[in-house]
C-alpha cells in the first residue's frame, strides 16, 4: 500500500516562542554562526515552507531557537487509499478489443 507523506514547518511560531517576531531580527541570528542569507532569503524560509534546506542553515536554527530538527518539521504519514469512483462501481472493460486495433492506411493517387 502506498503511503502519503507530508511535514509542516514550524519556524515561525518556534521563532515566536523565543521573542523573534520579524525574518530582519534573524539575519544577524544567522550571521553570528556563519550563515551569510540576503533578508529576501531569510524572508521566504520564515514566511513559506521550503522544499529544500541546508544542513548548515538548519543546524543554525536550531541553536538559534534551542530546538531539534524534529521541533522545526513535524512529519505526517499515512496511508494513500484508494480513489473511490462516485458510484462505487468498478470500471466497464472494453467492450470488443478487435475493434480498437488500428487499421491500415491506404494511399489513394491524387486525382
Amino acid at each position: 500500500m502506498k503511503r502519503k507523506v507530508g511535514y509542516t514547518w514550524r519556524l515561525r511560531e518556534l521563532m515566536a516562542q523565543h521573542h523573534v517576531f520579524t525574518a530582519t531580527e534573524l539575519v544577524p541570528l544567522l550571521r553570528e554562526r556563519g550563515i551569510d542569507l540576503s533578508a529576501s532569503q531569510v524572508h521566504r524560509l520564515v514566511s513559506g515552507t521550503p522544499e529544500r534546506l541546508s544542513l548548515q542553515v538548519l543546524s543554525a536554527l536550531c541553536d538559534i531557537l534551542s530546538c531539534t530538527p524534529a521541533d522545526l518539521v513535524a512529519t505526517t504519514a499515512e496511508n494513500a487509499g484508494v480513489p473511490k469512483t462516485a458510484t462505487g462501481d468498478l470500471p466497464a472493460p472494453p467492450a470488443n478489443v478487435a475493434n480498437l486495433r488500428p487499421r491500415a492506411a491506404r494511399i489513394l493517387p491524387d486525382a
